[in-house]
């Protein structure tokens, strides 16, 4: 840059004005170097620059309406009737002169009519289970392990054991599980078969005991890539190289989906929960869906933490919070939480405004930003003392500093800095929200709760580039809820959705989440 900050603070319209035509002639050329080298800088992208992809604005991830839905993309292309295959009339379709169809995208993962692969690996059967009949479903004679038993199918379930802190080790298992007839004195047949979920319409992937993956297997592919943050590729890889183990990517992500699927029925539990609260603090942040933008919205209370994907829009905090939720809704300044009477504002966001305004080279903006961090920063010292003490209202103590201040707002509400009439007119729809913490000293002032749930997934998310699938998002955001808030409650997630996975594969309900320990 020609012009540093300080010198360009002090140019305004008055001081150009005085200057001479040659003096101005040289400004104006150090100002235009200065604003290409700036427009140059802005328009730096990742496909110009080094930038890398993550730097791309969330609205230029992708559009729900630039991506068609699958089966549009997949429909074959058309075919010519046969009188016009071959014909030299361009009228009837000229090969030369019809343009080239274009390349259709194929789906990731297997395709459909691809030759499939058995399992390589023939790992040493560690038990065997007969799946009996302990009573005959005609007479309803008690059958005993002399009782002939006619072996008909079977199947393989790999898993893990763990050790306790006396005996840590992590030990692959091999279980033959064998299910036929057992055959009662009276002659019927007691048939036995592994037992499957009934079908959902939104998942693809099945409940089942017919599963190669057992239940705490399953627990250590979720914890490595949801607590881990490994891709399906590095999860086959550690299993490979630390278990001996080998599985493919897409037998590692249909057990994930299995246990997404598994815990589902907890959701209800846990939106329960959340309308309950007395304090519910909420965050959103952008999230990709196969190249679509979504967004990962979260929910927090002292004991449950909630995901949910879905557009940026009133539907999704009503789907979750209903109309009727009377708690204290702690969020920023996004509009759509305005529906909700009983507010709360964080001061951590409109600091940060201040704090960009004061150092704006605007002197507007930085008379503006300077106020209202002397305002904010002077009640914010005054609730953290009155929190030493017994609860009181600080609010007769400060209504002089809030007029004066609610009167600078008013002043720059209109005013030419766009970020200063911004932050102005925030305050001014917010007003009740953001200083409704000063009639009760002891509520929180941020939202840092919520945006730390949400940074681990951040990080996740760049890593990932999100989900790509709709199954695959509410896998994501079931198994995240899960494994938050059982750490919430200071317990294992891996534990419960063992057991929630074996539960349901044998038919039974899913276990409520553990309370808190």
């Amino acid at each position: 840059m020609h012009i540093s900050d300080n010198s360009l603070k002090g140019l305004d319209e008055n001081l150009l004005r005085s200057l001479t035509k040659r003096d101005l002639l040289d400004v104006s050329i150090l100002l235009l170097a200065d604003l290409k080298e700036t427009r140059d800088r802005l328009n730096q992208n990742p496909a110009n620059s080094s930038k890398p992809p993550s730097s791309k604005d969330p609205w230029f991830l992708g559009s729900p309406i630039d991506i068609k839905d699958e089966k549009e993309e997949e429909e074959p292309l058309e075919e010519l009737p046969p009188d016009e295959k071959h014909s030299d009339d361009p009228k009837k379709g000229n090969p030369e002169n019809k343009p080239a169809p274009k390349e259709l995208k194929k789906k990731a993962g297997k395709q459909l009519g691809a030759k499939g692969y058995g399992r390589t690996q023939q790992l040493p059967i560690t038990e065997t289970i007969l799946h009996r009949v302990n009573q005959c479903e005609n007479c309803g004679l008690e059958l005993n392990e002399d009782t002939t038993f006619n072996p008909l199918t079977g199947h393989y379930t790999i898993d893990i054991e763990v050790g306790d802190i006396n005996d840590s080790y992590l030990k692959v298992t091999n279980t033959k599980h064998i299910y036929g007839d057992t055959i009662c004195p009276c002659g019927h047949k007691n048939h036995t078969i592994p037992y499957r979920c009934e079908k959902e319409a939104e998942w693809d992937v099945e409940i089942t005991q017919w599963n190669l993956i057992g239940p705490q297997l399953i627990s250590l592919l979720c914890c490595l890539a949801f607590r881990m943050r490994l891709s399906r590729s590095r999860i086959q890889e550690f299993l490979l190289d630390w278990l001996g183990l080998r599985l493919s990517v897409g037998v590692i992500n249909k057990s994930i989906h299995e246990s997404g699927r598994a815990v589902s029925p907890v959701e209800d539990q846990l939106i329960e929960e959340v309308r309950k609260s007395n304090l519910l603090k909420v965050d959103e942040t952008s999230w990709k869906e196969r190249g679509r933008l979504q967004w990962l919205w979260v929910f927090c209370t002292s004991t449950v933490i909630l995901y949910t994907i879905g557009f940026r829009s009133q539907d999704v905090i009503i789907g979750i919070l209903s109309n009727t939720y009377a708690g204290l809704l702690m969020s920023d300044g996004y509009q759509a939480y305005r529906m909700f009477s009983r507010r709360l504002r964080c001061w951590a966001h409109l600091l940060r405004k201040a704090r960009g305004l004061e150092e704006s080279l605007n002197e507007e903006a930085r008379v503006f930003g300077t106020k209202t961090l002397e305002a904010l920063n002077t009640l914010k010292q005054a609730i953290y003392k009155a929190r030493e003490g017994p609860e009181e209202n600080l609010l007769p103590k400060f209504e002089k500093l809030l007029d004066d201040f609610l009167a600078c707002c008013e002043k720059f509400r209109d005013s030419e800095h766009e970020k200063t009439r911004q932050l102005a007119r925030e305050f001014l729809n917010d007003w009740d929200a953001i200083f409704r913490v000063l009639a009760n000293p002891h509520l929180p002032l941020t939202n840092n709760e919520a945006e730390q749930a949400l940074r681990h997934w951040v990080i996740a998310r760049r890593l990932s580039h999100g989900t790509r699938t709709r199954q695959g998002s509410w896998s994501f955001m079931l198994l995240a809820s899960v494994i938050d808030t059982c750490r919430k409650r200071k317990v294992s997630p891996w534990k419960y959705i063992a057991e929630v996975v074996s539960e349901r594969r044998q038919g039974r309900s899913a276990p409520p989440l553990p309370l808190a320990a």
